[in-house]
């Protein structure tokens, strides 16, 4: 039988917070949930030069249950405020459930739309019955009062072929329109992402699909339209796709399309290339921000893997990526951190190959250049970093919690830009043409490279604490 944790339980269960202090795997350069669980960002955006970062947050238990919406701010990217909860499951057409959404801007409102999920009693597979997943409609003027929700679709509303599961609606201006993509399953099992226009933010016109061809997984969730510099991309977390050698490693993926043309028209897309190749990056979402930069924040996490984490057994799970900037190179789409982060370095060092360092602690950067046709790194005790005969790998022993192996086809590695944080990697290959993020237990700092390399290290009393 359905149970739900009821937003008043939620709420208590965020009043009654604690952090533990003796936390050995809190993250000091990321955002991560305050207790509980923490999946998809959600909202992003910023207004009056504050960022706003909302996400799904189950306060109540570190393996999820019931969504709310988590509420970060900051003006720079390297100090944040925890304002709570923004949204509860509290109405009739969100009740099971505030689901993945976006924000966007309008006459200096914020419009909000998300999936409000209901889950009905009664013998349901909660795929094709049983389940109801609505676009819901707030405004805001400051990121914290909200107006009455409005619904905007049912299930009822969507194309006949589709299942219950019809979700995560982002919503993105290009030219003098408004376009909402919905990421979707069919009734025989394959991914698609609905398309919708509209002139005002309040009544949407379907205007059809994409798809593939061929089969390519059974759901594609958190979609995303991406515009960059006369170049539109479709960004998607598909589901259900078979793991290759060297592709689709992970039990659910992410990546992108590239369109044809400069405005969202239903079409057949074809060539997938994934965003980040690691064990811990899912349900990107994206923003252009007050500077012009598009933003990217992902789950640094995954749903119904194999791994685990140990923050279990200190009351949290999961995190955020760092923030990056998105920038299409050559068709393609390129990931670097932001570059506010380079605010809180406080020392430089070179070291030379194959010596060993030994930074105070592992949260650090790094840069390298490489040079030779075979390359290794070794991180910590027993994470290793590799490239030789065109492919690169990472490899990760015990401290990896069932994280083994991932790795990825690569004619050439020109450098690599390496952050490393209490209990975390992101690793950008190639000035960001590839990206590897991941989560790692290990306190050991040893470094090791077969390429000398610059390391930055942050002063412990400047990064942000929660």
């Amino acid at each position: 039988m359905k149970t739900t944790t009821t937003a008043e339980e939620i709420r208590k269960a965020y009043e009654n917070r604690t952090v533990r202090e003796d936390d050995p795997y809190r993250l000091r350069l990321h955002l991560m949930p305050p207790v509980g669980w923490m999946n998809d960002p959600n909202g992003l955006c910023q207004k009056d030069g504050t960022y706003h970062i909302f996400y799904q947050f189950s306060p109540q238990s570190v393996w999820g249950g019931n969504k709310a919406w988590g509420h970060y701010t900051t003006t720079d990217f390297l100090h944040y405020t925890d304002c709570g909860i923004a949204l509860y499951p509290d109405t009739d057409l969100d009740r099971d459930g505030v689901y993945s959404g976006s924000a966007v801007t309008k006459d200096d409102v914020m419009h909000i739309f998300y999936t409000g999920n209901v889950m009905e009693e009664g013998n349901h597979d909660y795929v094709h019955t049983g389940r109801g997943h609505n676009v819901m409609h707030v405004t805001s003027r400051d990121g914290f009062s909200f107006s009455a929700r409005q619904c905007v679709f049912t299930n009822a509303d969507y194309p006949k072929e589709c299942t219950c599961h019809v979700r995560d609606p982002k919503v993105e201006k290009i030219g003098d329109r408004y376009y909402m993509v919905l990421g979707a399953r069919t009734k025989d099992d394959k991914g698609r992402i609905l398309l919708y226009e509209s002139t005002d933010l309040e009544t949407f016109v379907y205007c059809g699909d994409f798809h593939t061809e061929y089969t390519f997984g059974y759901m594609w969730e958190c979609p995303g339209l991406v515009n960059l510099e006369g170049n539109l991309f479709l960004m998607l977390s598909p589901q259900g796709i078979p793991a290759e050698t060297y592709r689709y490693q992970n039990v659910h993926n992410n990546g992108y399309f590239t369109l044809k043309g400069t405005i969202p028209t239903a079409q057949c897309v074809k060539e997938f290339t994934e965003l980040d190749i690691g064990f811990d990056f899912y349900a990107p979402q994206t923003f252009v921000d007050e500077k012009g930069r598009t933003i990217l924040i992902g789950w640094m996490g995954l749903g119904d893997t194999d791994y685990t984490n140990p923050t279990t057994e200190y009351g949290w799970q999961h995190a955020l990526t760092l923030p990056r900037q998105l920038k299409a190179v050559n068709g393609k789409l390129t990931q670097t951190v932001i570059e506010e982060l380079t605010e809180l370095r406080t020392s430089e060092r070179y070291c030379p190959a194959n010596e060993i360092c030994q930074p105070a602690d592992n949260v650090f950067e790094l840069e390298i250049p490489v040079t030779k046709e075979s390359f290794s790194l070794q991180l910590r005790s027993d994470v290793t970093i590799t490239q030789d005969h065109g492919v690169f790998a990472l490899s990760m022993g015990k401290s990896g919690y069932g994280r083994t192996v991932r790795q990825a086809q690569m004619e050439t590695l020109r450098n690599l830009r390496v952050f490393s944080d209490t209990s975390s990697l992101e690793i950008f290959l190639n000035d960001g043409e590839v990206a590897c993020t991941t989560r790692i237990y290990d306190p050991d700092t040893t470094i090791v490279c077969s390429e000398g390399y610059t390391i930055y290290t942050y002063d412990a009393i400047h990064l942000k604490k929660m």
